[in-house]
């Protein structure tokens, strides 16, 4: 049998939003800024950790491997191993998963897990046709005649870069954006774009109210940069937000009647968020009190052109296995990558052709209580840092079944290329 594993404690930084130039901080200084204290209050030193597990997707040049650089800034020390996952947006649960599954087959005890993302360090790279004319003008030097007509080949789009997030955030086989993916979800289940509008509104308000609330305490940490400016708090939400003014929004991806506008999508952001996980082997060791169970996980996929259905598959599976159906989870964390995709996966769970075509469900699955999804507002208010959501979705997901005396959860999240990841945890 599995050994439990147990959410001993987590914290994250503040999500940044991109403002049209690299932010303050790279990956690892994220990973640093919020890891530091999180360690300093923990009973044990950090060179006790097995493992420290990262996810990142936008790896920078100067940081091959960043769980390892971090692990090794925060003090972890060099017999620790550390590697880094990517599996896109499920790239921070995924750390918890494999950190997970070690310790439930008993390999290791106590791991630090959790993800990294500064997509204001997206590089620029140049196009193919800019390459080839760098890589002639490298070529034969002792021909004066090819260096010449080398150089004859110059054009000024040479200099234009193409921006590396957008290719990212380009599906490579079916060379559809996301938000390409979203309007089509929308097109499916029928969201309208007022539908989509107001879910956004509701996670600006929701989120404003946990920071006047003050219910991220503990879970947000603030982050110092190098020139003395404290971030202290999620920067992107918009308190003052409206369906009147999201409604004068043009569209990005299908105009000009499509749904997904950049008021009802996720932010490009910048953070990092950080999970301790433990055996109960570790809680004894080190006289720590758990916080959660993870009681088991679940990959999925799907066509990547309708990505975002992404969480319904892999939670309807995760219910299926552990003897659930949606009215048995307490509340829900689902990441909020399109306003019109996360409406999308609520229609396809109450939609009784698709629950027995795809789900395999005898009839419709039900409906999730929108007082028990994303309580404290999600990605469209506070940002998407693609490496890290799914780590932060987890742990808050913890921390919000504290404050409302809850007991069982799914974070789940849909993940470009077409697949979807989620995790059922039991707070202690």
């Amino acid at each position: 049998m599995s050994r439990p594993v147990y959410i001993v404690d987590g914290a994250r930084t503040p999500f940044l939003k991109a403002r049209g130039g690299p932010g303050p901080f790279t990956p690892v200084d994220l990973a640093v800024q919020c890891g530091r204290p999180l360690l300093l209050r923990q009973k044990f030193a950090p060179t006790d950790f097995d493992q420290v597990i990262l996810g990142c997707v936008n790896v920078i040049a100067d940081e091959a491997n960043p769980a390892r650089v971090a692990a090794l800034r925060l003090g972890c020390g060099t017999q620790t191993t550390a590697f880094t996952v990517q599996i896109n947006c499920g790239s921070g649960m995924q750390s918890m998963n494999t950190a997970y599954r070690y310790i439930a087959d008993g390999g290791s005890d106590l791991i630090l897990a959790g993800g990294a993302e500064a997509l204001s360090h997206a590089p620029l790279v140049f196009r193919q046709d800019a390459v080839q004319w760098f890589a002639a003008m490298q070529g034969d030097k002792t021909s004066p005649l090819a260096s010449l007509k080398a150089a004859s080949g110059f054009r000024p789009d040479f200099l234009k870069p193409i921006i590396g997030l957008e290719r990212g955030l380009t599906d490579p086989i079916t060379d559809l954006g996301m938000g390409q993916t979203a309007e089509i979800l929308a097109h499916l289940f029928s969201i309208s774009r007022a539908e989509a509008d107001a879910y956004a509104v509701e996670s600006h308000k929701r989120l404003a109210r946990a920071q006047a609330e003050g219910w991220l305490k503990g879970e947000l940490l603030p982050a110092f940069a190098k020139d003395g400016t404290v971030y202290s708090q999620d920067d992107g939400v918009r308190p003052d937000s409206s369906t009147e003014k999201l409604a004068t929004l043009k569209p990005v991806f299908e105009r000009p009647y499509g749904k997904v506008t950049a008021g009802n999508s996720s932010q490009i952001s910048d953070g990092a968020c950080w999970t301790i996980l433990a055996s109960q082997e570790a809680v004894e060791r080190h006289d720590l009190i758990p916080r959660a169970r993870i009681v088991d996980s679940q990959w999925s996929a799907l066509d990547p052109e309708i990505m975002g259905l992404g969480p319904v598959l892999a939670s309807t599976a995760l219910l299926k296995r552990n003897g659930h159906g949606l009215a048995d989870i307490d509340l829900w964390e689902l990441n909020e990558a399109f306003a019109a995709q996360v409406m999308a996966c609520l229609a396809a769970w109450e939609d009784e052709a698709f629950s027995r075509t795809i789900l395999g469900l005898e009839g419709a699955a039900g409906r999730i209580d929108p007082s028990r999804l994303n309580v404290d507002g999600g990605a469209i208010s506070l940002g998407h840092p693609v490496g890290t959501s799914g780590t932060r979705i987890a742990l808050h997901l913890v921390q919000a079944m504290e404050r409302l005396g809850l007991r069982r959860g799914i974070a789940t999240e849909c993940i470009g290329g077409g697949q979807g990841g989620a995790m059922l945890i039991e707070r202690l």
